[in-house]
C-alpha cells in the first residue's frame, strides 16, 4: 500500500498521536460533558491531522499554508480546553503538563512547516 505525502510528516504523526491522548484523556470525563467539552476537543484534535493532510493535497504552496494555518488554529483550540479542563479538574496537572507539551510540539513543528511553505 502507498504512502502519501502527509502520512510521512513528523507534525501529522505527532497530531494522531495526540489524537490519541485526547479520546483516552477524555474518557475519564464526566457524562455531562459528553456533547461539551469532550466533542469540542476531539473535534479540535482531529481537525489538526485533517486540515495537514488537506493540506498537503493542494496543489501550491499557498494553499497548502492556509490549511496549515488552519491545522495551527485547532491546535490553540485544544491548547484552550485544555486549560479549562484543568481549571474544571478534569484533568490533574501531570496530565495537562503531557498534553500542553504534545500539543506545543505540534504547534512548533506547524509553525516551522508553515514557514518553509510561505517562502
Amino acid at each position: 500500500m502507498r504512502k502519501f505525502y502527509f502520512e510521512r510528516l513528523e507534525v501529522w504523526q505527532d497530531s494522531r498521536d495526540l489524537v490519541a491522548e485526547v479520546y483516552k484523556m477524555t474518557n475519564e470525563f464526566p457524562t455531562e460533558e459528553k456533547y461539551g467539552m469532550i466533542s469540542q476537543l476531539k473535534r479540535a484534535s482531529t481537525s489538526i491531522s485533517a486540515n495537514i493532510a488537506e493540506g498537503m493535497s493542494r496543489s501550491t504552496d499557498k494553499e497548502k499554508a492556509h490549511f496549515i494555518n488552519i491545522a495551527f488554529g485547532s491546535a490553540i483550540e485544544v491548547i484552550n480546553f485544555l486549560v479549562l479542563a484543568c481549571d474544571l479538574k478534569y484533568i490533574d496537572d501531570q496530565a495537562y503538563t503531557m498534553l500542553r507539551e504534545k500539543t506545543e510540539k505540534v504547534t512548533n513543528k506547524l509553525n516551522g512547516l508553515h514557514r518553509t511553505l510561505k517562502r
